[in-house]
């Protein structure tokens, strides 16, 4: 029952989007813009680009809304408009080979010993820093994936990429993880 209600109140809120409600619209920024923020740091814009390709990317999806045909998640549906963005925005300035460069041998810095009591957020912080050592599509994968919880046909289609090739970044961003991370935390606590 409970579930029913809730799509009713989706479904509502949908219908507010297409018809342009402009509370409706403050509310999909508020939701979904810590979420395009990282799409956009993990392709390695900083703030200023970030802010940028957020704002782009809202302002596609309040005149893409009516095509909207909610197959997919609406936060599926607004990384895939900040991810093309973001690498629309890197092309045009000459980074390509930045999005695509091999994986340089970085190891996380060794300031953190294994037998330091981490907190939680600290623990995360390696993490993430681990990750965007990582090639930027697979450190895209990864966090869609983990932090996004998004489906491997999600993340196809968000990359329009094949989802064996999701599946292989995410294999190869996996191995290249625990590599960094087994000094760090040890082979039990690593992915």
């Amino acid at each position: 029952m409970a579930d029913v209600k809730k799509n009713k109140q989706k479904e509502r809120w949908l219908a507010k989007l297409v018809a342009r409600d402009h509370k409706a619209f403050a509310q999909l920024v508020d939701r979904y813009k810590a979420s395009i923020f990282l799409c956009c740091k993990t392709l390695g814009l900083d703030q200023n680009q970030a802010d940028d390709i957020a704002s782009e990317t809202f302002l596609a999806a309040y005149k893409g809304i009516s095509k909207f045909r909610a197959q997919a998640d609406i936060g599926t549906w607004l990384w895939k408009i900040a991810y093309f963005k973001a690498v629309s925005y890197i092309r045009k300035n000459n980074r390509t080979n930045e999005l695509l460069q091999q994986h340089q041998e970085n190891v996380v810095s060794k300031e953190y010993e294994p037998s330091d009591a981490l907190e939680n957020d600290e623990k995360k912080e390696i993490i993430y820093s681990a990750v965007q050592k990582l090639p930027k599509l697979w450190a895209m994968v990864v966090i869609l994936y983990y932090r996004e919880q998004k489906t491997i046909a999600d993340i196809a289609k968000i990359m329009k990429i094949n989802k064996n090739t999701v599946k292989t970044y995410l294999f190869r961003a996996r191995n290249e993880l625990k590599q960094m991370l087994t000094p760090v935390f040890g082979a039990d606590d690593v992915i």
